[in-house]
């Protein structure tokens, strides 16, 4: 059965380090947070804080503590704030050990596409996307593996305009999970389909773990 997209943050936050500090994209990657152990992982967000608690709902809603998406959040007990300046310094200092991006396409080499389809109508979102691919030690990313289309969105090569060159180090979806290596694409695990099936869907040459 393939992951919605609870099961494919459940996925990623199961593969986070103990210790780590980790930045969630806008969109689908916040689900992450619901899954961590925030005791044991810090979360960054590009706004201006580190300390990032759940989503928050209810009472717990403070319309000044938000996250880089305007979602409101809460704050864990040792939450830090600073300027957004300060922020895109940790970013691009290489401080941050993952980040957690959404992608309209990632290439079997690890380029990303995430800001903008190309299409004359589109509205580009750049934010700190480029910051973080180029930033983090790990960008990690979630999303569907085939678009509404039926085209796959894991490429030999992305047509899509790029944020980052060779920067992304996992592909979590729906239907797998790739680690990108050196030695090319490897499937470390499946969800709904056979790895043979998957194969013949993709126009990329994968592999299982040795």
């Amino acid at each position: 059965m393939s992951l919605d997209r609870d099961g494919m943050a459940r996925v990623i936050a199961r593969d986070i380090p103990d210790g780590a500090y980790v930045n969630l994209g806008i969109g689908q990657p916040t689900r992450v947070a619901d899954h961590l152990d925030l005791t044991k992982v810090v979360l960054h967000t590009e706004n201006g804080m580190l300390g990032m608690g759940p989503l928050a709902t209810g009472d717990d809603v403070d319309p000044d503590l938000t996250n880089a998406g305007k979602q409101p959040v809460t704050e864990l007990p040792g939450a830090a704030y600073f300027h957004h300046a300060d922020s895109f310094a940790m970013m691009r200092g290489g401080h941050l050990d993952i980040c957690i991006m959404g992608a309209f396409q990632v290439s079997a080499g690890g380029d990303l596409a995430n800001w903008h389809t190309g299409a004359p109508d589109a509205i580009p979102a750049v934010g700190g996307a480029m910051d973080l691919a180029t930033g983090a030690r790990d960008v990690f990313v979630m999303m569907t593996l085939f678009a509404k289309d039926g085209s796959a969105k894991l490429v030999p090569e992305c047509t899509y305009p790029l944020t980052g060159l060779a920067c992304v180090s996992r592909v979590y979806t729906d239907l797998a999970t790739f680690h990108l290596t050196p030695d090319g694409v490897v499937v470390t695990e499946t969800f709904g389909i056979e790895f043979d099936e998957l194969a013949k869907r993709l126009d990329i040459e994968i592999t299982r773990p040795r």
